[in-house]
């Protein structure tokens, strides 16, 4: 009986093996563990976000922080503090100065008649706006007002003799002393026009 018993046994683990052979395997591919990438790499949504680091400022309001006016200091005092007490009226008669000088210096340089020319025309062009811009008010009165008025028309007498004389005296006699373009006529009325000027550049307003 045990050896009938044996031989069923047998027979049963043979065909067991036999169907194992004759099973093909199921492709189920990769079937290890993988490693749990979630806990290292997080969406960018739930990343942590990195805040910059704030350093609070001082307190600008501070009276610690705030240096006191140095009003003991003449320089402060002097500059700063000084208000221009200029008027304009005098800035504008300060403008000439330029313009006049460099007329003086025009004569002292026995410059030719066109540059002479062209910087009385320029000064009468500025004295022509001057004029305009105090006709309606008080400075009309000041001394100087007038006298710089009355500059700018001699000046532009003088430019005109000087343009006339080198227009007419290579035609005309000029030996005759009284005649209006002779060269030492027209140098004394340049000499004159200089000293004019010299005499009208102003430094105060009255």
């Amino acid at each position: 009986m045990k050896y009938y018993l044996s031989i069923i046994i047998a027979i049963i683990l043979s065909v067991e093996v036999c169907y194992a052979d004759n099973k093909k395997p199921e492709s189920r591919g990769y079937v290890g563990q993988l490693p749990d990438l979630t806990r290292e790499y997080l969406p960018e949504d739930k990343q942590t976000e990195q805040k910059p680091e704030i350093i609070p400022s001082k307190d600008f309001n501070s009276e610690k922080d705030i240096k006191p006016t140095p009003k003991d200091d003449p320089t402060f005092v002097n500059i700063i503090l000084k208000k221009d007490k200029t008027s304009q009226y005098v800035n504008d008669l300060n403008e000439f100065l330029p313009t006049l000088e460099g007329i003086i210096d025009l004569i002292d340089d026995n410059s030719s008649v066109q540059l002479f020319n062209a910087k009385v025309y320029y000064f009468n062009k500025n004295a022509e706006f001057f004029r305009d811009k105090y006709l309606y008010k008080p400075e009309r009165q000041y001394v100087s007002y007038k006298k710089l008025l009355e500059l700018s028309t001699h000046a532009k007498s003088i430019a005109l003799l000087r343009n006339e004389a080198l227009k007419y005296n290579p035609f005309l006699s000029s030996s005759d002393p009284n005649y209006i373009y002779n060269p030492n006529n027209v140098k004394k009325q340049v000499e004159y026009l200089k000293s004019e000027i010299e005499q009208t550049i102003i430094k105060d307003a009255y």
